[in-house]
C-alpha cells in the first residue's frame, strides 16, 4: 500500500472476476466510493466500491478488465462518482461513462453532482396534474401522460419502440402553455445502428438542440449500463429543479440495465431469485424511477418514460413485472398489431395510465375527454370479443349488433391507433377522430358518455 495525494493506493488485488476486483487489506473504504484502477502500462479506468467488509473491498470497474493482471494499482479516492454539470449540457452527446461523443470538449464546471442522488421525498412530492400532449392518439386519448408521471413502454424485440420513443421526444409539449420539454435520452446496450438512428433523428428534426444524449452501446462495457440511467437522472434533476425546466427522460432499454445488474450479482455469488436476478432488483429499479416527479415549490418537473423489452413477450418477466409496481401505468406494444401494419402498435386494452384522470377534463384537455375514453375502451373491447367469435362461427354467425362492434374495432385500429411517424395530432384532433368513430354506433350504445356531451360533440348534432 502506498499513499498518493488523491487517496490510498493498494496493490493487494486478490482476484479479478469479470468486471469485479477483490482487494484485500483495505482500511477506511466506503460503499459507492470512487476508485481509480491503473494498469502497469499506465492506462487508467474508474470504478466504484460495490461491497466492503472489515479488511477487503469489492470494486466494480467501468471499463475493460480483459488482460488486466493482479499487479494493478487500486486507488480509493474518498469520493463518490460525480459528474460536472452546467446549462451547456443541452445539445450534447456523451458515452455511458460521461465522455463526450460529439467531438467537443468535456464540460468545464465546478458544480459536481453525485450520480447516485436520492428518491424524491414523498412528503415533498407535488401531485402531477398537467396533461402532456405527445401527438399520439393512443396515448393522448386513452392513456394520457401527465407532467411528473412515470409511464413505461413495454415492448418486444423487433417492435418499433425506438421509433415511438423518438416521436414522443420530438412532439411532447404542454398544450396552451407554449412549453416544450427538454429531453434527456439514456440508452443502455443499444446497437450502433440504433444509436445512429437516434442521433440522426434528433439532429434532423432539431430535437438535439433541446436534448442531452447518454449512449451506452452494445459493445461498450456492460458495467457502464449501471451508471448510464443514473447519469441521465442526475442531469434531468439539474435541468428541472435547478433551472426550472420541464424534462422528459427516456431510458432504453431497462432490461439491458437489469441484465448488467444480474451479471454483477452473479459475480458477487449472491443468491438469485426469479430468472437469476438479484433479490434487490425491485429496490434498485426504484432508486432510478423514483427520482422522477414534481417537487412542491419547484417550477420544473421530471417525467419518465422507461422502455422495457419483454423477452418472449412475457409481461410477467421480472423487469416489466416489478416496474409495473413502481411506475404509474404502462403502454404495451403488441406484435399482432405491428404485423398488420398498425403504427404505433399500442394495445390500448391492457395499457393503463393511472394518473390520466388527474390530467384531463375541462381546463386541461376537454370536458368530454374522460367519457370518450371510457366509451372507446368499451366499444373496442366489444369489437375484440366479436373478433374472437368470428374464429368460431364466422362473420355470418354474428348478429347485426356484433358486426357493428367488429367493424368498429377494425376502424378504431386503422383510424385512431394507426398514424404516421411524423404525424403530430392535437388533442382536439384525437377527440374529433374518436367522435367520428363513435358516431357509427347507435346512440343507445353510447352508455359511457353523458347525454349533454353527445348533444354537443356528436357529429350528428354538430352538423345541424
Amino acid at each position: 500500500m502506498t499513499v498518493e495525494e488523491a487517496g490510498l493506493v493498494y496493490r493487494t488485488t486478490r482476484e479479478i472476476k469479470g468486471p469485479i476486483l477483490f482487494v484485500e487489506d483495505v482500511r477506511g473504504v466506503a460503499y459507492d466510493e470512487l476508485v481509480r484502477v491503473r494498469r502497469p502500462d499506465g492506462t487508467e479506468v474508474i470504478g466504484s466500491v460495490l461491497d466492503v467488509s472489515k479488511d477487503w473491498a469489492m470494486v466494480q470497474v467501468f471499463g475493460e478488465t480483459e488482460g488486466m493482471d493482479l499487479d494493478v494499482e487500486v486507488r480509493f479516492t474518498g469520493e463518490t462518482l460525480k459528474i460536472p454539470i452546467s446549462d451547456e449540457v443541452i445539445g450534447r452527446v456523451f458515452s455511458g461513462s460521461f465522455e463526450p461523443l460529439d467531438h467537443l470538449p468535456g464540460l468545464l464546471s465546478t458544480d459536481l453532482r453525485d450520480i447516485h442522488g436520492g428518491a424524491i421525498n414523498p412528503a415533498a412530492r407535488d401531485v402531477p396534474s398537467e396533461f402532456i400532449q405527445t401527438g399520439i392518439s393512443a396515448i393522448d386519448g386513452m392513456n394520457s401522460l401527465v407532467r411528473g408521471q412515470k409511464l413505461p413502454i413495454f415492448s418486444e424485440s423487433g417492435l418499433p419502440h425506438n421509433t415511438l420513443a423518438a416521436q414522443i421526444a420530438r412532439q411532447a409539449t404542454i398544450p396552451g402553455r407554449e412549453e416544450e420539454f427538454a429531453i434527456v435520452f439514456g440508452a443502455m446496450g443499444i446497437k450502433h445502428e440504433e444509436a445512429e438512428f437516434f442521433r440522426e433523428e434528433f439532429e434532423k428534426t432539431g430535437a438535439l438542440s433541446k436534448s442531452v444524449m447518454i449512449m451506452n452501446l452494445a459493445d461498450d462495457p456492460a458495467i457502464e449500463r449501471i451508471v448510464t440511467p443514473r447519469i441521465a437522472q442526475t442531469i434531468a434533476e439539474y435541468l428541472a429543479f435547478d433551472l426550472g425546466m420541464h424534462v422528459l427522460t427516456i431510458l432504453t432499454d431497462m432490461t439491458n440495465y437489469a441484465e448488467a445488474l444480474r451479471a454483477i450479482s452473479i459475480a458477487r455469488e449472491e443468491i438469485p431469485t426469479r430468472k437469476g436476478y438479484p433479490g434487490y432488483l425491485y429496490s434498485d429499479l426504484a432508486t432510478i424511477y423514483e427520482r422522477a416527479g414534481r417537487i412542491k415549490g419547484k417550477r420544473g418537473s421530471v417525467t419518465l418514460m422507461p422502455i422495457l423489452s419483454m423477452p418472449g413477450g412475457d409481461i410477467t418477466h421480472p423487469v416489466p413485472d416489478l416496474s409495473g409496481y413502481i411506475t404509474e401505468g404502462q403502454l404495451i406494444l403488441q406484435r399482432d398489431l405491428y404485423l398488420r401494419g398498425i403504427y404505433p402498435p399500442i394495445n390500448v386494452l391492457p395499457s393503463l395510465s393511472r394518473l390520466m384522470k388527474d390530467g384531463i377534463g375541462e381546463g386541461r384537455t376537454r370536458k368530454d375527454h374522460g367519457d370518450v375514453s371510457n366509451q372507446l375502451y368499451m366499444a373496442y373491447a366489444e369489437g375484440m370479443r366479436a373478433r374472437g367469435l368470428v374464429r368460431i362461427v364466422g362473420v355470418v354467425g354474428l348478429s347485426e349488433r356484433e358486426r357493428t362492434w367488429l367493424e368498429f374495432a377494425d376502424r378504431f385500429e386503422k383510424e385512431f391507433v394507426n398514424q404516421g411517424v411524423y404525424e403530430n395530432r392535437s388533442i382536439e384532433r384525437t377527440l374529433e377522430i374518436a367522435w367520428d368513430l363513435l358516431s357509427m354506433l347507435p346512440e343507445e350504445d353510447l352508455i359511457r358518455v353523458r347525454e349533454e356531451y353527445i348533444k354537443e360533440f356528436h357529429p350528428k348534432y354538430r352538423g345541424k
